[in-house]
């Protein structure tokens, strides 16, 4: 049975897990994605993001707060995550392979002024590296959130910010506080 204290263990895993993002190489590391991902949509470029199951929605999540609106209204904000069409995922998945279910899409919708963004708690999601390294071939520019010792993913990334943690959940949450640090301050350099 859950004890209290079980439950005050796991917050205070989740604080430290966050807290660690407080050092500057960090906090560097996340104003750098917020200026590129502003600077691309400045220049004309959207945002594409994807990741598999809890990344998933991660990538929905980011999404929806820059094309509808995050604390601010503005403009909507140029941004697509290639894990809501389920049609093209299978179809690609079946036809392919699963690891081809992102690369066809940012071959598709990839163009030299967008960012491409992959989440990956593990940093060794195929598919996820594979659309990453279709994005570098197209010259769009990449970025990665990834946790534990950052996997394969940030070999195909030019950028990556890796949660220094080993435990899926606790990187998972600090992927969603750094998604929303991301969308305060493009919306702040958009608006």
């Amino acid at each position: 049975m859950a004890t209290t204290k079980k439950i005050k263990s796991i917050i205070e895993s989740s604080i430290e897990a966050k807290n660690l993002l407080c050092e500057s190489k960090y906090l560097d590391i996340i104003l750098k994605i917020a200026e590129e991902i502003s600077s691309s949509l400045k220049r004309g470029g959207k945002l594409i993001v994807f990741g598999n199951g809890g990344s998933a929605a991660d990538a929905q999540h980011m999404v929806c707060e820059l094309v509808g609106r995050y604390k601010k209204e503005r403009k909507a904000i140029a941004a697509i995550s290639l894990t809501t069409n389920t049609s093209s995922i299978t179809a690609i998945s079946n036809d392919y392979s699963y690891d081809h279910s992102f690369k066809r899409q940012i071959e598709a919708l990839g163009s030299k002024n967008d960012i491409a963004l992959g989440i990956s708690t593990s940093g060794n999601a195929p598919n996820v590296i594979e659309a990453l390294k279709k994005a570098g071939e197209l010259k769009v520019k990449t970025i990665a959130l990834t946790g534990k010792d950052g996997g394969k993913i940030c070999r195909a990334a030019d950028i990556s910010l890796i949660v220094p943690s080993e435990d899926t959940p606790r990187i998972q949450e600090a992927h969603i506080l750094v998604i929303h640090i991301l969308c305060e301050l493009i919306e702040d350099a958009l608006s």
